[in-house]
């Protein structure tokens, strides 16, 4: 992390209007916007360290995004255009319309740099297959929030089985009923208990 970390601790503290305070500053003083969001991205990592420790709850981490989402509005990109990290293909699995579990885990891996595809909720084997194809993703991710649908899962690891390119991608589940032993049964190779998670797993893909 660079010496400056202005930015990094007014975000750990969530400090909305101290960030993006400190990011016009920043910018009129010539620091690089990658600079910037080395500390920005740091911060939401410690965010998720504290989360982790139970010193920060759900709440904090929605809040972290929206600040985050603040932040790069200032330096006029969005979080989709400073992906760099990797793909990874996400969606609510067949049967199930929830999306709030999924739609944080979205928020997080953008605004640490993924490029996520958003498949949405309800999305059927044949349609994770076909995206994954098509973008080359290593990881993809399915949440489930009822337990009706754990089949979903398990077609799905098996439609990526069947199109010959499940040796090419990393599959995490997660989801309040889904459990490690849900993972295993549905041949997963991550349960993420939570959202970060999920995005600690992301960085462990891409870093092979």
């Amino acid at each position: 992390m660079c010496e400056n970390k202005e930015i990094y601790n007014a975000l750990v503290n969530l400090e909305e209007e101290k960030v993006k305070e400190l990011v016009k500053e920043n910018l009129n003083k010539g620091v690089s916007t990658n600079e910037i969001m080395t500390q920005l991205r740091d911060a939401l990592i410690e965010i998720g360290n504290r989360y982790e420790r139970e010193e920060y709850f759900v709440s904090d981490l929605i809040y972290s995004g929206v600040i985050m989402k603040e932040a790069l509005s200032l330096l006029n990109f969005d979080s989709a255009e400073t992906s760099t990290k990797g793909k990874v293909v996400i969606g609510t699995v067949y049967g199930d319309v929830h999306d709030i579990g999924k739609d944080l885990v979205v928020m997080l891996l953008r605004n640490t740099g993924f490029e996520v595809i958003d498949l949405g909720t309800s999305v059927e084997a044949n349609k994770f297959v076909e995206v994954i194809k098509e973008s080359g993703a290593k990881l993809v991710g399915m949440s489930c929030l009822i337990t009706i649908s754990f089949g979903a899962i398990a077609d799905t690891v098996q439609a990526i089985e069947k199109a010959g390119i499940r040796n090419d991608v990393s599959i995490m589940v997660g989801g309040a009923p889904v459990t490690e032993l849900v993972a295993k049964e549905t041949g997963c190779d991550f349960y993420g208990k939570d959202a970060f998670a999920g995005v600690k797993f992301a960085e462990q893909v891409y870093s092979k």
